[in-house]
């Protein structure tokens, strides 16, 4: 009995996803294997299109709709497949909004910026944005106003603190008075490393990216020293930027201390959670970040982060290996810092291990 026939079915219709009977018989099996293959990558690649085509047009609608994913935890399918106003509108109803920063980490570059931040993600009452905004040192951005500001800001609550960190604000010459007139009692974090260490970190990064491109690079010593005179190049900017002090002098013209908390970044790096308690106080928060949101990476060689059963690190371009420097380099430069780190200790009240 032919299979393909039934007195259902009549002799004239062709199905177009079925081998064609030819007069010599049916196709072998192989060529039915071919045909159903090639139909279910068709099938596959249809709904595939139709799919990633809707997820696409929503991200691209709101490109930081997805930033409070906690929020929506269990909403699985539905929330990627939800129009983008109608889950804003939904977010709105559970009382969560895009609100300004009531807190920003406003430097230093190389000192855990992204570190603090990222543990800092880890107590429940704190919202961060994932993006450094330069808002407050760029005038293209800054000239787009606050609500483009709160628009990149992730979803919270009344009870919640949103915070954003851009280390470049640290040295602008208009963030801090801008900063001022947004929210003169807003509340500021500044984190400190050792002033030398955090040069040569600086140099690594961007000798390391040089690398990357193909392009060539001057040796650390070559450029953190002044061939013509002997002396500390402070025209190099990773120079000038550790020079603490006269920055934050800046500042202080604007806001008063209590406003600005520095925390130690060398301690960061060996006890992130003696940083981390310091900082929930400063911001009157309850201590929620405990050692079991904090562990050591023995393999990435530094402190990561876990919430129940998910662990993260930083990226693999954290933490990098510094070039070994020549020592009397080191000590030059540490003999230069010297003198503005006693200014910067006598002005915040407050000593760090940097002899």
């Amino acid at each position: 009995m032919d299979p393909f026939k039934s007195s259902s079915m009549s002799p004239s219709i062709k199905l177009p996803w079925l081998p064609v009977r030819t007069k010599m018989g049916w196709p072998r099996r192989g060529q039915i294997y071919v045909w159903i293959t090639f139909t279910s990558l068709l099938l596959f690649f249809c709904v595939t299109l139709t799919f990633n085509g809707h997820v696409w047009k929503m991200f691209d609608s709101n490109m930081h709709l997805d930033e409070y994913d906690d929020a929506n935890e269990g909403y699985g399918l539905r929330k990627l497949l939800e129009d983008p106003e109608a889950r804003i509108e939904r977010l709105r109803q559970e009382g969560l909004e895009k609100r300004l920063p009531q807190c920003i980490i406003i430097g230093v570059r190389k000192c855990g910026t992204r570190a603090l931040l990222e543990f800092l993600d880890l107590h429940p009452n704190i919202k961060i944005a994932d993006m450094e905004m330069h808002f407050f040192n760029k005038d293209e951005n800054y000239d787009n106003g606050y609500e483009w500001y709160r628009k990149y800001m992730p979803f919270s609550t009344s009870k919640d603190i949103t915070i954003e960190k851009t280390p470049r604000y640290f040295i602008s010459e208009s963030a801090p008075e801008r900063i001022f007139r947004y929210n003169s009692s807003i509340k500021l974090i500044v984190i400190f490393r050792h002033p030398t260490t955090r040069v040569i970190s600086d140099y690594s990064q961007v000798y390391e990216n040089k690398l990357e491109r193909n392009k060539s690079f001057e040796p650390f010593e070559k450029i953190v020293i002044d061939k013509r005179t002997g002396r500390v190049n402070t025209g190099y900017k990773a120079v000038r930027i550790s020079m603490y002090y006269y920055h934050l002098t800046q500042w202080l013209l604007y806001f008063r201390r209590h406003q600005i908390h520095i925390v130690n970044g060398d301690n960061l790096i060996v006890n992130p959670l003696e940083e981390i308690k310091k900082v929930e106080t400063f911001l009157g928060l309850d201590h929620a970040i405990t050692d079991g949101n904090v562990y050591f990476n023995e393999t990435r060689g530094f402190y990561c982060m876990k919430s129940g059963i998910n662990q993260h690190c930083l990226g693999a371009q954290k933490g990098r290996k510094h070039p070994d420097i020549d020592p009397q380099v080191i000590r030059k430069l540490n003999n230069f810092y010297r003198p503005y780190n006693r200014k910067l200790f006598a002005m915040i009240g407050q000593k760090f291990d940097w002899d």
